[in-house]
């Protein structure tokens, strides 16, 4: 048996990079999938790719009743949701604290946390009657800090408090709720954040070099750590908070 099997999962920032990688495994795994994006064209084109196991709903995660609608439309359609990554989430600028615009502050907050935030309210409901795990993007920047990014920084600490909060509240209930916090993954945004870090200080040196196993990584790589967490492999683990940051975490390589 698969390792999904029969599992109705909502994917949210599934047009690309981690979320889409996401997609591609759960669906390997049997899992029967609502991709979730303001992307429209992309998205549309994974659905295409991974065929009838999945379909899609342009969807801002910012929006409250865009956000109950599409749960309560999947609850009606298939009898509930098992599985949930909250993966939507945007990084900003880089910039100091002194430059920093705060309508940019404003709109991370609102995707990131706002975002999150509505996403567990109406999940939490919706799994009641027979549990479900929950699995949230974070950052290796909801544990430290790095120059120039506060905003993303208070973000994904943030959402490690709400995680911690939706596991206790969910226990109860059999509601498993975790984090996976990538660090240097290569996806469009990390890829966007480097192009802003050398514009920025006009850095050359490679980001990997700060990376104790020497290298980006990849969206997969980060894609299977949520299906640990996604399936029933890891019932008793929740309120956790999982690095995927090829040792980012445990220090700087020298």
């Amino acid at each position: 048996m698969k390792r999904l099997d029969g599992k109705i999962v909502l994917i949210t920032g599934a047009a690309r990079g981690i979320g889409a990688a996401a997609a591609r495994i759960f669906a390997s795994e049997g899992a029967r999938l609502m991709l979730v994006d303001v992307l429209d064209e992309p998205l549309r084109a994974l659905v295409e790719e991974i065929g009838d196991q999945a379909s899609y709903r342009v969807t801002d995660v910012t929006d409250e009743t865009a956000t109950e609608t599409l749960i309560s439309d999947m609850v009606r359609q298939h009898g509930g949701i098992d599985v949930a990554l909250l993966n939507a989430g945007i990084a900003g600028e880089l910039k100091p604290f002194e430059e920093y615009p705060v309508e940019s502050f404003d709109r991370i907050m609102s995707v990131n946390v706002r975002g999150t935030w509505i996403g567990l309210k109406y999940l939490m409901k919706a799994m009641t009657s027979k549990g479900g795990s929950i699995v949230i993007t974070a950052s290796a920047a909801g544990i430290r800090a790095t120059p120039n990014m506060a905003a993303y920084i208070v973000s994904k600490h943030a959402v490690i408090g709400l995680m911690r909060a939706a596991a206790v509240e969910g226990a109860s209930r059999g509601i498993r709720v975790n984090t996976v916090n990538p660090a240097t993954i290569d996806t469009p945004m990390v890829k966007e954040l480097s192009t802003m870090r050398d514009s920025a200080d006009g850095s050359r040196e490679p980001i990997s070099r700060s990376i104790p196993l020497g290298r980006h990584g990849e969206a997969d790589e980060v894609a299977r750590m949520m299906l640990f967490l996604a399936s029933d492999e890891s019932s008793f683990c929740t309120g956790g908070v999982y690095m995927v940051d090829g040792g980012v975490s445990a220090g700087r390589a020298f």
